[in-house]
C-alpha cells in the first residue's frame, strides 16, 4: 500500500497543495502627504529700498550694494504676498521637494547681498606671516620665498585692517565665500602650531608634537 502510494507520487499521478487562509479583514491604506518644506515655506522679505521683477520665475533684484538675477527652475511657484515672496512647490516630485528650502535659501540671499551684503573675516597666524593692499591686488607674505599676489575679482572688496586681519565683503554670498576659501588655499593652518591662514571664527584642532626620548 506504501509503495503504491510512493511510486503514483513519483509518476505525478498525485499532486500537494498548500492551502493558504484567505484574510476576510479589510485592510485600510492611509495616504502620506509629503510635508512642507520648514525653510522653504517661509516668506522671503523684501528689505527697505530693495526692488525686484519676476517674470516667468527670473527674479532680477536690485539695491544699494548692487544687483542680481537668476533662473530658477519650474519646480518651484511664486507668490507676492505683499512686501515678500513666497515659494511653493509645483508638485510633488523628488526634485520639487528636494530642492524647495534651496530655492528659498537662494532668493532670500539675494534680497540680502543687495541690501546690507555678506563678509567673511580671516586672520594670518605665523611669524613674518603679514598681508597688505597693493593697488588693486591683494599682497600676502606667507613665509614663501616670493610674496603672494591676488587679483581682487569684480564685485568684491578686500580690506586689511591689520597685516593680519583680511576682510572680504560683496553682494554675491557664492563669490564671497569662493574668494575667501581661495584666500585660505594659499597657506591652510598647519596642525602642530597652527600657523597659516584660517576664518576668523575657525577652530583649527592641534596635534600633540613628538617628544623627545
Amino acid at each position: 500500500m506504501l509503495a503504491a502510494q510512493v511510486s503514483s507520487f513519483v509518476r505525478g499521478d498525485t499532486t500537494i497543495r498548500a492551502k493558504r487562509a484567505e484574510s476576510t479583514k479589510p485592510t485600510a491604506r492611509r495616504a502620506i502627504e509629503a510635508k512642507e518644506s520648514r525653510i522653504g515655506k517661509v516668506p522671503v522679505a523684501v528689505p527697505k529700498g530693495v526692488t525686484y521683477t519676476l517674470k516667468d520665475n527670473m527674479l532680477a533684484v536690485k539695491g544699494p550694494k548692487g544687483s542680481m538675477e537668476m533662473q530658477f527652475p519650474d519646480v518651484v511657484v511664486f507668490t507676492e504676498e505683499g512686501e515678500a515672496i513666497k515659494l511653493s512647490r509645483a508638485n510633488d516630485t523628488p526634485d520639487a521637494r528636494k530642492g524647495h528650502g534651496l530655492y528659498r535659501t537662494l532668493a532670500n540671499n539675494m534680497m540680502v547681498g543687495v541690501s546690507t551684503g555678506f563678509e567673511k573675516k580671516l586672520k594670518l597666524l605665523g611669524v613674518g606671516y603679514k598681508a597688505a593692499m597693493q593697488g588693486k591686488n591683494l599682497n600676502l607674505s606667507l613665509g614663501y620665498s616670493h610674496p603672494v599676489i591676488m587679483e581682487i575679482p569684480k564685485g568684491l572688496e578686500v580690506k586689511c585692517d591689520s597685516n593680519t586681519d583680511i576682510t572680504v565683503s560683496g553682494f554675491d554670498k557664492v563669490e564671497v565665500g569662493n574668494f575667501a576659501a581661495i584666500i585660505r588655499s594659499k597657506r591652510p593652518p598647519e596642525p602642530y602650531k597652527g600657523k597659516g591662514i584660517r576664518y576668523a571664527d575657525e577652530v583649527v584642532i592641534q596635534k600633540e608634537g613628538k617628544r623627545g626620548k
